[in-house]
């Protein structure tokens, strides 16, 4: 951590981020991986959903009733995503020590990186279908863009969950057998 005093709602945050209580949700790789898929997932549905919401020619209430029931779910995946980086994302420069902010700017520059990719191939899928179509779909570019932005949001928390390392064994725990032998 850096010099500069930490304030109570830094502590408080620190000490939120690196709570273990629920470290088996996030224990092994494959459990991480799952928590970033279904937060994609559960990203891509609501966003899907709000899209037909604004587009539909009827405006039915029942996306918005979907999405309110996967918010709660969504916001569990953010949280075990969160719990597994430590907060790496959601905790300020100063309460990260130099290995997390190295390790913060790696995250952002990944994430940077797809999601130029992503906004390429957007712009590129809008160009082809105007062309296609012989005028752009205008009613889709707004609906787009939004997803695109929210992925934007949401990318640096996936990529760091994704990547995401073991905790390491704790040196005080003896193997069996291990205490026999001193």
């Amino acid at each position: 951590m850096t010099t500069t005093r930490l304030t109570r709602y830094d502590r408080s945050m620190l000490r939120l981020m690196n709570d273990r209580r629920s470290a088996s949700w996030y224990a092994t790789a494959a459990r991480r991986r799952l928590a970033v898929t279904a937060h994609a997932a559960l990203t891509l549905a609501i966003g899907g959903l709000m899209t037909h919401f604004f587009l539909a020619k009827g405006e039915p209430l029942w996306p918005v009733a979907v999405m309110a029931v996967l918010l709660l779910p969504w916001m569990v995946a953010t949280g075990v995503i969160n719990s597994a980086t430590r907060g790496l994302l959601e905790l300020r420069e100063r309460a990260l020590d130099e290995r997390q902010s190295a390790e913060r700017s790696r995250v952002l520059a990944r994430s940077h990186r797809a999601t130029t990719l992503l906004l390429g191939a957007v712009a590129v899928t809008l160009l082809i279908t105007g062309g296609v179509a012989g005028d752009a779909p205008k009613a889709y570019a707004a609906p787009l863009l939004i997803a695109v932005l929210v992925v934007h949001w949401v990318m640096p928390l996936w990529v760091a969950g994704w990547h995401a390392e073991d905790e390491p064994a704790d040196d005080d725990v003896l193997e069996p057998g291990l205490a026999d032998t001193l």
